[in-house]
């Protein structure tokens, strides 16, 4: 395969004075994306790599197949990757390197974790020498104590994100039909809302980004704080390498798409999104996981945190002797019937007009949902309860200034489906109570009732 100096490693210091030529490299594997084809017939990856001489952005290196199979199969960002007679090339003001398919060759090893210097996948062409374990086993020594030095701002908080393209820390979680879904333990992913009240009838509000309700044996496994962020994959990336993403996991990713839908938030994986390595004592991670090791040992640390210190202008209730518990906790409680205390918002309600919330006989009928950062119920206010929400049967102005500050609508506002003002609803204290209706099986759906919760007079 050539004379002895074609099989020379250059640092990728060096490759980055040697475009157009073709060079061998062996790094760190900093990032990695998921195989796609490209506009053609052949099949392409990105990956990232570092060494002791370039350890910040390292060098980007495209990898071309004529299948998804013969591409790298990455096992684990930090993974060794040994590249033969690859371009160096220049796009723009990057430089990367080239794989081509037909005189280039890989290699993959294990990084840290490994001891076996025997890669766990090459290609057709690949030669392994001596003298490569050395190299090997130098990087596995550098890997243990080398620390990315990188900026918090880079991976923002959830309750800080914007819709479009950012980088995202979270924990992994489940995958379920096609979806991911990976737990922040961020904070809040809320925004305000846009969505029509009127439409609530023919179009309600969903509960979750799926069409139908997770399965209980799932939902029960979630954690019942922080927020939980539904990662799908954009057309063109590969899902059958969802085994890339460990469950149970902290995981960074980059460029990850961010989109609002009804109210909620969802990742998008695209084929610009990668995976970047991320060490068991990465300093970001252990600070998140301090963070939410912190809150969920504070009395009040099962509360949305934008919503302290918490304001009881709006609702007071008649459970002060009950802690405070998130929808998720209510969501996946043993018992089906049971009592809680929690704070949420509404954001939408059926009927929306006032003067419908009552039945023919006269009594309070209405539905509501609720939301907190961990999931959106519906919770019904029926008769007695109504009476109480609303202080008895006030007159339609009352009625509708008290409906109005639930649902976070001004009073400039022309109605309560105005338009082109978005809501922001309030963060309130209600009491919950959970119920079934078929008792002979206690399985089966759970409904909620709002009660012992009263609007109190405006400040």
């Amino acid at each position: 395969m050539g004379t002895r100096d074609d099989y020379k490693f250059l640092t990728i210091k060096d490759a980055y004075s040697s475009i157009n030529q073709k060079v061998n490299l062996i790094g760190i594997i900093l990032e990695f994306g998921f195989p796609k084809r490209t506009r053609g017939t052949d099949y392409c990856c990105s990956l990232r790599i570092i060494d002791e001489t370039h350890h910040q952005t390292g060098m980007s290196v495209n990898i071309f197949a004529e299948n998804a199979e013969r591409l790298p199969h990455v096992a684990a960002g930090g993974d060794i990757i040994q590249l033969s007679h690859v371009m160096v090339k220049k796009h723009g003001e990057e430089i990367n390197a080239v794989f081509n398919k037909r005189y280039s060759s890989f290699a993959l090893y294990k990084g840290e974790d490994g001891d076996d210097v025997a890669p766990y996948q090459f290609s057709s062409k690949f030669l392994q020498r001596d003298e490569d374990k050395n190299f090997i086993v130098n990087l596995r020594k550098w890997l243990v104590s080398f620390e990315l030095r990188e900026d918090a701002s880079d991976f923002p908080m959830l309750r800080e994100i914007k819709e479009g393209h950012i980088n995202l820390a979270c924990k992994f979680i489940a995958v379920t039909l096609h979806k991911m879904n990976g737990l922040s333990l961020f904070g809040t992913v809320l925004t305000p809302l846009r969505m029509q009240l009127e439409d609530e009838m023919s179009c309600p509000l969903p509960l979750q980004p799926e069409c139908l309700p997770l399965p209980r044996e799932l939902l029960c496994t979630l954690p019942t704080v922080g927020s939980i962020l539904r990662i799908t994959f954009d057309i063109g990336v590969d899902k059958n390498y969802l085994h890339l993403l460990p469950i149970g996991k902290w995981i960074k990713f980059v460029n990850m798409r961010l989109e609002v839908h009804a109210g909620l938030w969802f990742g998008v994986f695209t084929p610009f999104t990668k995976l970047r390595y991320t060490p068991n004592d990465d300093c970001l991670i252990l600070e998140c996981q301090r963070l939410y090791d912190e809150r969920i040992s504070l009395e009040l640390g099962r509360m949305p945190s934008s919503s302290l210190p918490l304001s009881t202008c709006i609702t007071e209730v008649n459970y002060d002797h009950v802690p405070y518990v998130t929808l998720m906790d209510v969501l996946t409680h043993l018992e089906v019937t049971a009592k809680f205390k929690c704070v949420a918002r509404v954001v939408a309600v059926l009927p929306c007009e006032p003067e419908k919330l009552c039945s023919p006989l006269g009594t309070y009928r209405m539905r509501l949902t609720l939301e907190d950062p961990t999931t959106r119920i519906h919770a019904f206010v029926l008769a007695e309860n109504g009476e109480t929400l609303f202080d008895g049967y006030p007159d339609i102005d009352n009625l509708t200034r008290k409906l109005n500050r639930l649902l976070g609508i001004s009073d400039c506002d022309d109605s309560i489906g105005a338009k082109d003002a978005p809501r922001n609803p309030p963060w309130v204290p209600f009491c919950l109570k959970s119920y079934y209706i078929d008792k002979s099986d206690i399985w089966g759906c759970r409904y909620f009732r709002i009660f012992d919760t009263k609007i109190v007079g405006e400040e």
